[in-house]
C-alpha cells in the first residue's frame, strides 16, 4: 500500500490532486476490511490510468477538441441531471410525514407553470447538445484534412490477423506495429483491413475509424509535440485481439527523415509474396520495417486483388502461429 501511495504521489494529470488525499484514508482506515481497501485500491488504479494515455490526456489537436466536446457535453447533461437529484432528496425531505406545514393536495392535477419547467429544461440540454454535436461533428470530419501550412504526411493501414501493417507510399517504406510520425505535422491515413472488420485507435491523438475489407477508410491526425502513444485495435476481432497494439512514435522531423534513411537501408521488401506470408495469422507479432514497399499493394488490398486474410475462424494451432520473425517474410531467393 505504501508503494502504491508513491506511485500515486508521482502521478501528474488532473486527478492526482483529488485523489491522493482520499487514497490515503481509504487505505489507513480499518472501516470494510481488506476488501473494501482492495475494491479502493482497484478503482483508484482504473481511474488514474484513464487520465494518463487516454481520451482525457491528448495530444493531438483533433484530441484536444474531441476532449472539449465531451466535457461541455457532460457539463449541459449536469444541468439537468444535478437539479433533478436535488430536487428529488428536497421533496423527499419536505413531504415527509413528520413535516406538518407541507400542505397535502390530492385533488392537485395539473399546473401549468410546473409544465414549462419541467418541459423547458430538457428541451434547452437537447438543443445545446445537438448544437454542440452539430458542429463537431463537421468540424472533425475524420475525412476532413486539418489546416496546415505542411503537406500531410501520407500513410496507409493495414489491419490484419492480427497485426497492423504501415506504408508509407512517397517513402516507399513500411513497418508493422510500429508508427513513426513527425511531430507537427498533419497525417493522412487511408486505412482498411485484410481480413474481418476493426477499428484503428490512437486514444491521445483522437477518432476512432473503422477498417473494411474491400473498403477505404480516410483519418486525419496530428501530434502537437514529440512522444510515444499507445495505438490499438478498439473492436473485437479474433482470439488475437487482445495483442493487436502498436507504438506510436512522434519525432522531430529531421529524427523522422533519419528514421526513414536508415529503414530503407535494412529489411526485407515488401510485395506480394511477402504479404502472403505476413497476411498469415499470428499473435504477439515484434515490431519490424520494410525496407521497400510496392507502391500499389494498398490498392491492390482494396480491390481485393489480394486474397484477403482467413478471419478468426481459421484453426490457430497450427505451427505458424508464435513470435514472428522478420525473416519469414523476406522472398526466397530463387
Amino acid at each position: 500500500m505504501v508503494s502504491f501511495l508513491s506511485r500515486i504521489n508521482r502521478v501528474d494529470g488532473p486527478a492526482s490532486s483529488i485523489f491522493r488525499g482520499w487514497a490515503s484514508r481509504a487505505i489507513g482506515t480499518s472501516i470494510g476490511g481488506s476488501i473494501a481497501r482492495r475494491i479502493a485500491l482497484a478503482l483508484m488504479s482504473l481511474l488514474l490510468a484513464s487520465c494518463n494515455e487516454g481520451v482525457l490526456d491528448p495530444q493531438g489537436s483533433v484530441g484536444i477538441a474531441q476532449k472539449s466536446i465531451l466535457i461541455d457535453s457532460v457539463a449541459i447533461m449536469l444541468a439537468i441531471v444535478v437539479p433533478t437529484i436535488v430536487a428529488t432528496l428536497a421533496f423527499a425531505w419536505w413531504f415527509r410525514a413528520s413535516n406538518t406545514k407541507a400542505t397535502y393536495r390530492p385533488e392537485f392535477s395539473n399546473s401549468g407553470r410546473i409544465e414549462l419547467l419541467v418541459w423547458s429544461i430538457p428541451l434547452l440540454v437537447i438543443m445545446l447538445l445537438g448544437g454542440v454535436i452539430w458542429i463537431g461533428s463537421h468540424d472533425l470530419d475524420p475525412a476532413k484534412r486539418l489546416a496546415s501550412e505542411t503537406e500531410p504526411l501520407e500513410i496507409q493501414g493495414v489491419s490484419l490477423d492480427w497485426k497492423w501493417l504501415f506504408i508509407y507510399p512517397n517513402q516507399g517504406v513500411a513497418s508493422v506495429n510500429q508508427l513513426v510520425i513527425p511531430a507537427g505535422a498533419p497525417i493522412h491515413f487511408s486505412l482498411t483491413s485484410a481480413s474481418v472488420m476493426n477499428a484503428f485507435f490512437i486514444p491521445q491523438l483522437g477518432s476512432m475509424i473503422y477498417t473494411m475489407n474491400g473498403m477505404r477508410t480516410q483519418l486525419n491526425l496530428r501530434a502537437e509535440a514529440p512522444g510515444t502513444f499507445r495505438g490499438l485495435s478498439s473492436h473485437f476481432s479474433g482470439d488475437g485481439f487482445s495483442d493487436m497494439h502498436f507504438d506510436v512514435q512522434a519525432v522531430p522531423a529531421d529524427q523522422f527523415a533519419t528514421w526513414i534513411e536508415s529503414t530503407r537501408s535494412k529489411g526485407p521488401t515488401l510485395n506480394d509474396e511477402s504479404y502472403a506470408a505476413l497476411a498469415r495469422q499470428s499473435v504477439n507479432t515484434r515490431p519490424f520495417t520494410f525496407g521497400a514497399a510496392d507502391p500499389e499493394l494498398f490498392e491492390k488490398i482494396v480491390m481485393r486483388q489480394l486474397p484477403p486474410g482467413p478471419g478468426p475462424q481459421a484453426d490457430l494451432r497450427g505451427p505458424r502461429i508464435g513470435l514472428l520473425s522478420p525473416r519469414i517474410y523476406a522472398p526466397r531467393e530463387e
